[in-house]
């Protein structure tokens, strides 16, 4: 409380200090010593970022993330223009194919459509987690995911944004790593701009969890692993 002189009265009357507001940045009607009404607001306006970004890549955006190792390019899986985007910014060809990331089992759902008991199984033992399986393709996949491929490179992640994004998408997300082709992926935002001047349309925060340790590729038929998680 501070002292508040009244000029038509003459008084001095109490006035509530910031200790005591109430409000929607402060909770339980006071600021502590540390810095929460600051946090609280900080989250929202990440929560606010955040739909935002969602609601541009459900209109065909680009955009920079980070993931369990390196940073990525992603896009909606639907859309063909904002997946040539990517592959142009790469300079990756279609056939190759690209990973799809996602913050549950059940939004892969109609990719693992056919599966045996102990494929799904196994997939519910490592997933969430830093391994992306290719999946046999059973007709769900869009041809510029798959490429020229019969399988489907899909992965469960653990990453807290892409466990979020996805969350709000409802939806898998294009994960590719943030670099041209024939140059070292990206594990900070510098450099996700520094490979990509133009181009992206949103850069979502956050931090890799791994630097340089990108995701585990296997063959789910199979069990044979194509890459390693510091091979990158």
């Amino acid at each position: 409380m501070r002292n508040r002189f009244d000029r038509r009265t003459g008084t001095c009357s109490r006035k509530p200090g910031n200790q005591e507001l109430k409000g929607d940045l402060f909770e339980h009607g006071k600021e502590p010593d540390h810095p929460r009404g600051f946090c609280c607001m900080t989250a929202r306006i990440s929560d606010w970022r955040m739909d935002h970004v969602a609601k541009q890549v459900n209109g065909g955006a680009v955009i920079a993330y980070p993931t369990e190792g390196v940073w990525g390019l992603g896009c909606s899986p639907h859309s063909l223009s904002a997946v040539s985007r990517i592959l142009k910014l790469k300079n990756r060809s279609w056939d190759q194919g690209l990973i799809m990331v996602a913050s549950s089992i059940e939004q892969l759902k109609p990719f693992l459509t056919g599966l045996s008991d102990e494929m799904r199984d196994q997939l519910e033992r490592d997933w969430p987690g830093p391994v992306t399986y290719l999946v046999p393709d059973n007709g769900c996949c869009p041809l510029w995911i798959k490429g020229t491929h019969d399988s489907v490179a899909l992965r469960v992640s653990s990453h807290p944004v892409i466990q979020d994004l996805c969350q709000r998408l409802n939806s898998p997300l294009v994960s590719t790593s943030a670099n041209p082709t024939g140059r070292v992926a990206a594990i900070s935002p510098l450099q996700v701009r520094k490979n990509f001047p133009a181009g992206i349309d949103a850069v979502v925060p956050g931090t890799v969890t791994d630097r340089r340790s990108v995701s585990e590729i296997r063959d789910l038929n199979t069990g044979k692993v194509l890459r390693t998680r510091n091979s990158g």
